[in-house]
Order: structure tokens, then sequence, then C-alpha cells
């Protein structure tokens, strides 16, 4: 359990090193002042997954560091029930000189390790960071890969009661990184906490149960991580105070906007088909001013809210433009290759190649359709590859 209440946390930006000795002879200022937490709160308990998300510099990375202890804040408390260890910047507490097994013991200790733990901890972690005989060699002959393989290591086998992981994860191989979203479950499932920090929105929403969307420095959103997710999709899109907003749940400038879509199969005519089947995406959109250049984009999201596939008039190569007050209704045609399952689209319009420049209208969620039954060959998993299998001489 970790429990948070009214962090802040203000640093003093200087425009030059000497200033530093400037302000100290001088006694007069020469800096100026970075809130970069405004009166943070926040609780998770045992066996939950709390997500934060945010634009680079919105403060995720000064929160983790006070909540790991690298940091002491200006105001507030941080309560924890146990160890807290994770994943901050890549060989933080790591000495490059030294081997990947003394820096076992020496971040051991740093984390609050005790050398009885360490020891009997120490053949696990170097067979889970599967380093093999460079666990013997200095860790500045290490690729980033392995460093973060040595540091999750170590980390997740503290013992920690809340754990901590920063965008550091993405580093690595799909093996390992798989093999460290299933750790990382395992520890959920065990009554652990966990505050996972990830511009990765599909891994945020298949692992958290509850996202925080940080901007500037302060909680904008506090939700399930569907909506958090939206909220920061709106906010990359130049919208922070939601004020551009349709009924439907859509924002944007509405320069032009999509008044109406489906989903039907070339065969079924409804949002009901099969996978194999040929499937039409309609939309029809209109201009609320001249816009020689615009682009349509669309979102296929499975039952987890997981983005299954998106594409664009842009990437595709097809130049849209309507006038003021035209309507134009525009198709996707594809083969559907999903598995059986329920899934929507989400829609927008915007100028090139996606939606952070010009925002016209952003649809989450604005049809759904449903694939039942496969045709042809079964098969497992998210989609239909179409493989073909050859003998080889």
């Amino acid at each position: 359990m970790i429990e948070v209440r009214a962090l802040t946390k203000t640093f003093k930006l200087y425009p030059q090193p000497s200033d530093r000795l400037k302000e100290f002879f001088l006694r007069r200022p020469f800096h100026s002042r970075h809130q970069a937490l405004k009166d943070i709160s926040f609780r998770v308990d045992s066996g939950q997954t709390l997500g934060i998300i945010g634009r680079n510099g919105a403060g995720k990375s000064t929160l983790l560091k006070i909540l790991n202890g690298v940091l002491l804040p200006d105001s507030g408390t941080v309560t924890t029930n146990g160890r807290v260890t994770g994943l901050l910047e890549l060989g933080t507490g790591f000495d490059p000189a030294m081997s990947g097994l003394h820096n076992i013991r020496t971040n051991g200790l740093l984390l609050g390790m005790t050398e009885a733990e360490i020891a009997g901890s120490t053949a696990a972690i170097i067979q889970f960071a599967e380093l093999g005989a460079f666990i013997g060699e200095p860790l500045r002959t290490y690729s980033s890969g392995m460093v973060m393989r040595l540091a999750f290591a170590i980390a997740i086998h503290a013992q920690p009661q809340t754990f901590l992981v920063d965008e550091a994860l993405s580093v690595g191989d799909g093996h390992f990184q798989q093999k460290c979203m299933r750790r990382i479950r395992d520890f959920r499932n065990g009554g652990g906490a966990i505050i996972f920090v990830s511009h990765d929105l599909n891994a945020v929403k298949m692992i958290c149960d509850r996202v925080l969307v940080l901007g500037d420095g302060g909680i904008v959103c506090d939700g399930d991580p569907d909506q958090a997710v939206n909220h920061y999709n709106q906010m990359l899109a130049g919208d922070d105070s939601g004020e551009l907003s349709a009924p439907d749940g859509g924002y944007g400038n509405f320069h032009a906007a999509i008044t109406a879509a489906r989903v039907t199969g070339l065969d079924s005519r409804g949002s009901l088909l099969s996978s194999g089947e040929a499937c039409l995406v309609d939309v029809t959109v209109e201009a609320r001013e001249d816009l020689p250049e615009l682009t349509l984009g669309m979102v296929i999201r499975d039952r987890f809210g997981q983005d299954i596939f998106g594409t664009n008039s842009h990437v595709l190569g097809a130049a849209l433009g309507l006038r003021a007050n035209q309507r134009r209704t525009l198709r996707f045609r594809f083969p559907m290759a999903l598995a059986p399952g329920k899934y929507t689209v989400t829609l927008a319009l915007h100028d090139g190649i996606d939606h952070t420049r010009h925002c016209y209208h952003w649809w989450d969620n604005a049809c759904q359709f449903e694939v039942s039954g496969i045709r042809g060959p079964i098969f497992t998993g998210v989609c239909n590859l179409r493989p073909e299998l050859e003998t080889l001489p």
C-alpha cells in the first residue's frame, strides 16, 4: 500500500551553472522556479495497479523519484506499508566499473535488502536476468537491454510490497518484456501494489486498474484506463480544457465533423460479420470551412480497449479535401482478419499524419461490430495472418 497526500515539488532553474555561484556570493536570486508537482494526492492498495501517463515534463519521473526516496518533496507526505522498489532511469544505483555480480549486492543494499536476503536471492536474480557468463563482466560492457534486465531482476527479487515501473521497461527484447509483464501480473495477483508509468497506452490499459493523467505537475484526470487514455489523447490534440466537445463525447475544433459512421459486412449487411468476410467502414464527414487537406483516420480496439489496428487516409496516400458545408461519405474496405469477439471503431478528422497538429474531430467508439465465426481454416490469437506452408528441399 502507498498513500500520497498533497505532494508538491519545486525546482530552481539556472540559465547557466555560474549563476549558482553568483546567487551564493551576491545574495540575490539568479534563478526561476519550476513547480514540477502541485498538490498530488492518491492511494494505491495491495493488489492494485495505478497507471500514470502524461506528456514529457508533466511530472511523472519526479513523482516516481519521490516515491522511491531519491528526491524529497517540498511539502506533503508519502505513507508506505513495507518496502518500495522499482525501476527509474537505467543505471540508477549501479557502478559501471564493477561486475554485474558486484552490482547485485550494492544495488540490493540500496533497495533495503539485507546481506542474507541478497545471498539467498543472487542465484534467482542471475537466472531471471539471463546474463550467463556476462554476470562477471564490468557493467560498462553491458548493453542498455542487459542493464535493464539486471535492474528489473534485482528490484523484483527484493520482495517489495510496492513496485514502481518507469519507462525503462520498454528497453530490451520482446522475450524479456513479456517475461517482465508476466512477473508484474504475478506480483499484483500476489497482493503487491504497482505504480506503472509508460507511454505504451496498450500496456497501461491491460495492466492498470486506475490511471492518473498528469499535466503541468497536477492531476488533470483520475479514472478508469479507457477514460484516462481518452483524456490523454484529447490533451495531445491540444484541447486540455475539454471545452470543445460534442454530445457524443468527441472533441476537436470542429472545423470539420464526423456526422455518421457504421460498420457492415459485405455479405452479412450488418454489424455482425465473420472472420474472412470483407468489412466496410462508412464514415460521413462534413466541413464547416474550406479544407483543402483533410485526413480521416480510424483505430479498431478490442474489448479490453487495446489498439488492434489503425490507419488513415494520409498514410494510404488518399488525398482528401472538402469545401465549406460540403458533405461526403468515405469508405474503408478491408478483409476482416480479426478473431471472433467484440470491437469498437474510433474515428478522427485532422490535418496531416496524426491528430496532434490540427484535430478537427476525434470520436471515441463511434461505432461497434462483432466478429462471429471463421471462414476457412480456424486460427488462434488476435488475427489471421493467412500463412502458407511450403516443403523445402
